[in-house]
């Protein structure tokens, strides 16, 4: 009976996953429990929503605290199996004949009595074994955690730097189709200038393509160097205590020169490439003088922390990402446009966060146009961490080229049924929406916040 009932007992502190006792157990929703690193592998590697896998159950978080209970039952079972193996004669000091109870910290030797009070270990620091498997393992524990943020954190890094990469060709033709048909649409001068900075165009679009290529290998590298000592820390914490005790040699040290350094995505922008005599022109024949004297008064504008959520996939509830309400400033422009050709500028040169553009012309002047809307088009320069963003909505979208700075102009082509921005210090095309894009009336739209 008590062979049944011990057996037992080891089976309820067994994981499910790896069929050990367990380490830094977890309960999940559906109350199973296994080891975090176990389950943190599993999920990595199914790719798809997070089940139970043993009872196959959703779960809807992952963020789980340690079962300090199960983690100090399965500590006890891995000591019970240690006495039993330190009673045995494999494991007795050849010399003397006696159990090897304990750890010598300077050389990492298994020492009986007799050998702790010897000439060669008498001046070294000694533990008991049962203790001190429990204490490397559980620093190895801290360092797994700490490595699999960094794991994930070069993943989120890889995600990004291919992100860029697919879309790094295609974005370099589009901006040479729209910097065409500003030439054509937009600029006395000649083909010849066109072409010139065209040709710029294309040869520093492949030198930043072949940077982002260096990059990201370097991430696919770190990625499999990541994950094979996250792989060989958790074989090591798996294994009983004695095995635990005999494979130390350096391991801390060498796995703590992994964590710091994980490789960081470039943030590749194309240079402005100016249109001489642009802003000359729209000045001359469209400018519009815009007001911006319709506040919204609405005290729980998102608008940031929305496309915030939706780009970066962050938490609206971040601190340090939150604009602060009354340093806030959105309106509407005074003017509703339904034809014709208009050119206006917005200094932006104070705001850390702005959005500006144009909307379709709501009826409630009170409300902020959704980020989604078919009906809105805005760019946008949006922080995130120490870096900032440039998109344009409907639908979101990031764009690689130098940010504007100071005023940024908004040139409506009603009758083209387009919109362009931009960059005024540099006289160039930030963005031009194709022909068509709308057919409705429309109003200016301005949304800032300070640094």
């Amino acid at each position: 009976m008590d062979s049944v009932m011990t057996q037992a007992f080891q089976e309820e502190l067994t994981c499910f996953i790896c069929l050990d006792y367990f380490i830094d157990p977890v309960t999940i929703d559906c109350g199973h429990s296994f080891c975090w690193p176990c389950l943190c592998l599993a999920w990595e590697e199914a790719q798809t929503s997070a089940h139970c896998p043993a009872c196959r159950e959703p779960s809807q978080r992952r963020d789980f605290q340690t079962s300090i209970r199960l983690k100090n039952l399965a500590s006890l079972a891995r000591k019970m199996s240690l006495n039993q193996l330190l009673s045995s004669e494999e494991h007795k000091c050849e010399t003397h004949k006696q159990p090897k109870k304990m750890l010598c910290e300077e050389d990492k030797s298994l020492l009986c009595a007799l050998c702790c009070s010897s000439q060669e270990h008498k001046a070294h620091r000694l533990r008991p074994v049962e203790g001190a498997a429990e204490d490397y393992r559980e620093k190895f524990l801290k360092l797994m955690r700490s490595l699999w943020e960094k794991i994930q954190e070069n993943q989120r890094n890889l995600d990004e730097e291919s992100r860029v990469l697919e879309q790094w060709v295609w974005y370099v033709c589009l901006q040479k189709e729209i910097l065409k048909t500003a030439y054509r649409m937009l600029s006395p001068f000649t083909h010849k200038k066109e072409n010139h900075y065209l040709e710029i165009l294309t040869v520093e679009g492949m030198i930043l393509f072949k940077h982002l290529k260096k990059s990201k290998a370097k991430m696919i590298e770190k990625k499999k160097h990541l994950r094979t000592s996250y792989n060989k820390l958790m074989k090591l914490c798996h294994k009983p205590d004695m095995e635990l005790l005999q494979d130390l040699e350096d391991t801390t040290g060498m796995y703590e020169s992994v964590v710091p350094t994980i490789p960081q995505p470039l943030r590749p922008r194309l240079r402005a490439q100016p249109i001489p005599g642009l802003i000359d022109r729209l000045n001359c024949c469209c400018r519009v003088d815009v007001c911006f004297d319709n506040e919204i008064k609405n005290q729980n504008i998102m608008l940031f922390n929305n496309v915030r959520s939706l780009l970066f996939r962050q938490d609206h509830q971040d601190a340090s990402l939150n604009s602060d309400p009354h340093s806030d400033f959105a309106a509407w422009g005074d003017q509703v446009f339904s034809s014709g050709r208009h050119y206006w500028e917005v200094n932006v040169n104070h705001s850390w966060d702005w959005a500006l553009g144009i909307c379709e012309d709501f009826e409630t002047t009170n409300s902020l146009p959704l980020i989604e809307s078919e009906k809105a088009f805005l760019l946008l320069c949006i922080r995130k961490d120490a870096h900032r963003n440039l998109l344009t909505t409907c639908p979101i979208f990031p764009h690689y080229i130098e940010i504007p700075v100071g005023r940024i102009g908004v040139f409506l082509d009603f009758e083209n049924g387009s919109v362009s921005f931009l960059n005024v210090a540099k006289s160039s095309l930030i963005w031009r929406y194709p022909t068509g894009s709308f057919d409705f009336p429309v109003r200016p739209f301005i949304f800032t916040s300070s640094a």
